[in-house]
This record gives structure tokens, C-alpha cells and sequence, in this order.
């Protein structure tokens, strides 16, 4: 049975096997720079596994999220900036083109902090890559305990809870119709969509590169790799050896109940359905996406430190999933330099950067010269680190 996500979307009948870019992972990453590229009048097909793969995306918070990210690298900074900026226009041509509402929404977002050394860590971490920016803005508050009162009119806090950080960047979508909009949308543009295709290895054609799946083998002129853990192994043979490894983070889900969160945390945020989300713990568990009882007590009980009226709502589901993380955190985006027109993409933050992916990455892809941020995120980054 189709999963109910997938409720309109075609799957190639044509068996068209020759594309102007074959883009592997259908992901957060993969169908979002498919529609740029799409956009500007290529030919696309996303080659895409089963349901049965470590795939990240359907295990998504679904924040769309600023602070904190760009630790050490603040050409990060500035490219989350501007996938928030670039958000609100791609989640509304969603919705008209398709009529599914991914729940974008931007009211701003909050960390909570539990005692002073927490807030105090806090504040250093932010002040940290304020000072890396060189004096640039960087759009955050700190907030006390009476302002974050203020700012969630209604909601009791934990007697703990002594602040916060603030960003009004800060926003959250639905990851599930997020990622069905986007692959609707591929498709409504004439992208070609072939699940069932895990792709074993890539060599070069005449014309470009044949990309060869367990289902048969596809041409291309270029190729992009986003395939998040399968990276690892199509990555280097192609001259792409992006380091990365898998974090597991778990959540949790409550039963639906009446308004109760204005703005989405770090660690919460209720959905337009009514259910709240709880979030999310960071372990080094190698793959294994198995659910942890303790990593998902741990989570319950922190969350009705912070807001007791989470403890009187039942938990209704819970979920492992497993990150794909580079050494800084950071994205990368490369071209191989032994194989032009072949890109690898690896990033944690696919829902966050979706709109940046949609709308600038793909002309990168398309033959634009590199948006300026790409100076920080390709890979000779980790070999200078490594070589130092």
C-alpha cells in the first residue's frame, strides 16, 4: 500500500533513461534542487531507494531554524539567513502550484535554558559566532525569565527556567508536507520520479556519466549526489570524499490539544494539527536507528521540567532517525574536481535550506557561478584541518 504522503505523486511509466541531470536521493535535498533546475528548463530524474533505507527526512523536527548554526564558519550564518529569508515565498508557491500548505510559519523561536549555567553557556556559545562574523548582525536577544513569560502568554514554565536565547529568524514547517510538496511539484514541472533505483555506481558516457541502479542503468549530463548516508560510499570513487557519520536523534509526539505554544523551541513546538513535538537527543550510536528508552525518558522528563502542563498529555509515538553530520556541523557542497558536473551535497539542515537549495543552489548546478558562501563549504576544509 502507497503511503499516504505519496497521495498524487506519478511514478515513471516511460522508462526514459537519458536526463540532463540525474540527481540521486529523493530526500529533503534532492527534490528541492530538482525544482530549481527544473525551473530553469532542464531535464531531471531523481533516483530514489525504498522506504526501507536510513532516510533522514522522514524523521525531521521540522524546524527552520537559525540560531545556533554556523558555529566556527560564518558563511553558515549567512546562508541560513538566506534560505529564512527566501522561505516564505518558496512555501507559498507550494501551495499555490499544488495545494498542499507545508505549515510554514515564522513567529520566531526560542531555547529555553534550565538554571544560570545553562544560560550562561547559552550566551557564550551565540557570543562566540557573533565575534566569528566579525561585527556582522546576528539576530539574537536574551531573554529572562519575565521576558520569555511575556512572549508565551498562558504557558506556565518550570520553576527551573531562568531565560532564553530569541530569534526572530526562527521558524517551522510540517517535514512530511514539506517533502510531499516538493516531490508534487517535481513532478508537476515534468521531473521524472524513479523509486526502486538504488544506485551501486557511476561511470563516464560519451556524453556526460551512466549512472547504474539495481532497476537500470540512467545517462546524464551531470549527476548530483544527496544522498545523505549513501554518500559515504558513492562519494569517493568520484573524487567526493565528504566526511560524514550518522548522529541519532530521537522524538516524541503527544495526542492533539487546544493552542498551547505560540512559537516553536528547540526542543518543542506544536504542530497546526494540535500535537506537540518533543525533541531531540544527540547520540554517537554508530547506524543504529533503534528507539531508546532511556534517550526518550529523557527527553519526557526535561520537557515537563520546562512546561509542566507537557506531562499531562499522552505520548502517541516516538521515533529514532539518524543525522548525517559532517566534522564541523557545516554543509558541504563540492564539485568533483576529477569528475566535473558531478556535485555532492551533505547537510543536517535539509529542511532549513530547502528554499536556499530551491533557489540558488540549483543555479549553481544549472552553470551560475558559486554563490559567495561556497568559499567556506567545500571539502578541503576537513584536509586542511587534517593536515594541520
Amino acid at each position: 500500500m502507497k503511503h499516504p504522503i505519496w497521495e498524487g505523486v506519478m511514478f515513471d511509466t516511460m522508462n526514459k533513461d537519458r536526463f540532463d541531470v540525474a540527481v540521486i536521493g529523493g530526500g529533503m535535498i534532492g527534490p528541492a534542487v530538482s525544482i530549481g533546475l527544473l525551473q530553469r528548463g532542464l531535464d531531471v530524474c531523481i533516483l530514489d531507494e525504498g522506504d526501507d533505507v536510513l532516510r533522514v527526512a522522514r524523521g525531521n523536527f521540522g524546524l527552520v531554524w537559525f540560531q545556533g548554526k554556523g558555529f566556527g564558519m560564518p558563511d553558515y550564518v549567512r546562508w541560513t539567513r538566506r534560505s529564512a529569508g527566501l522561505y516564505g515565498d518558496f512555501a507559498s508557491e507550494l501551495k499555490d502550484a499544488t495545494g498542499v500548505d507545508v505549515a510554514h510559519a515564522n513567529p520566531g523561536g526560542l531555547e529555553l535554558c534550565l538554571g544560570d549555567e545553562e544560560m550562561a553557556h547559552r550566551q557564550h556559545f551565540l557570543g562566540q559566532i557573533y565575534q566569528q562574523g566579525g561585527g556582522e548582525p546576528y539576530e539574537i536577544e536574551y531573554l529572562d525569565r519575565k521576558q520569555v513569560e511575556d512572549m508565551l502568554p498562558g504557558v506556565q514554565l518550570g520553576d527551573e527556567v531562568v531565560g532564553a536565547s530569541y530569534s526572530p529568524l526562527d521558524g517551522h514547517v510540517n517535514p512530511l508536507f514539506l517533502l510531499r510538496a516538493m516531490h508534487t511539484r517535481f513532478q508537476q514541472l515534468g521531473g521524472t520520479y524513479k523509486p526502486g533505483h538504488r544506485v551501486t555506481s557511476v561511470s563516464d558516457d560519451a556524453d556526460g556519466y551512466v549512472v547504474h541502479a539495481e532497476a537500470g542503468d540512467i545517462r546524464a549530463a551531470k549527476i548530483v549526489i544527496a544522498a545523505g548516508h549513501g554518500l559515504k560510499d558513492l562519494g569517493p570513487p568520484l573524487g567526493l570524499d565528504i566526511p560524514i557519520r550518522p548522529q541519532r536523534g530521537h522524538i516524541l509526539v503527544t495526542e492533539r490539544t487546544q493552542p498551547l505554544l505560540p512559537m516553536p523551541m528547540s526542543a518543542f513546538r506544536q504542530t497546526h494539527e494540535g500535537s506537540i513535538m518533543l525533541g531531540v537527543s544527540a547520540e554517537e550510536a554508530g547506524y543504529d536507528d533503534m528507539v531508546d528508552t532511556k534517550s526518550i525518558n529523557d527527553i519526557a522528563a526535561r520537557a515537563a521540567r520546562t512546561i509542566p502542563a507537557l506531562r499531562g498529555l499522552n505520548i502517541v509515538r516516538s521515533w529514532a532517525a539518524l543525522r548525517v553530520l559532517t566534522p564541523d556541523k557545516c554543509p558541504v557542497y563540492q564539485e568533483s574536481a576529477t569528475h566535473p558536473g558531478i556535485y555532492g551535497i551533505a547537510s543536517h539542515s535539509g529542511v532549513t535550506l530547502a528554499a536556499v537549495n530551491a533557489r540558488v543552489v540549483s543555479g549553481w548546478i544549472a552553470g551560475d557561478p558559486p554563490p559567495e558562501e561556497f568559499r567556506s563549504f567545500g571539502v578541503e576544509r576537513f584536509n586542511a584541518e587534517n593536515a594541520a
